[in-house]
């Protein structure tokens, strides 16, 4: 399978696309945004994002929703962004990665 480009503006389509009916009418854009800042942060403190880093990273996704709803409540939007919306949205950009070939099922 041909790698794609990660592309943000085609990940957050693909994103709202795949949310669980009852979360789309109130998750927003920016919400997803927000969380992919998150993430793409997450990666860089774990230094995931090293170049120098070429091994196979294992994410632990409950380690990655942890250190998201922190970041959610530390900036008041855990109203709106609940852990299950964190989750959700965690779940579709992997779905996505996997799709354009940045993730492989392991």
């Amino acid at each position: 399978m041909e790698e794609l480009e990660y592309c943000e503006e085609e990940a957050i389509k693909f994103i709202l696309n795949h949310l669980p009916a009852g979360m789309k009418k109130n998750v927003k854009n920016e919400d997803i945004e927000y969380v992919l800042d998150l993430i793409y942060d997450f990666y860089d403190e774990k230094g995931y994002l090293d170049e120098e880093n070429d091994e196979e990273i294992d994410i632990v996704e409950n380690e990655m929703i942890e250190y998201a709803v922190k970041r959610v409540a530390n900036d008041d939007l855990s109203e709106r962004l609940t852990e299950d919306v964190i989750a959700a949205i965690l779940d579709a950009e992997y779905e996505y990665n996997k799709l354009i070939g940045v993730f492989e099922d392991q």
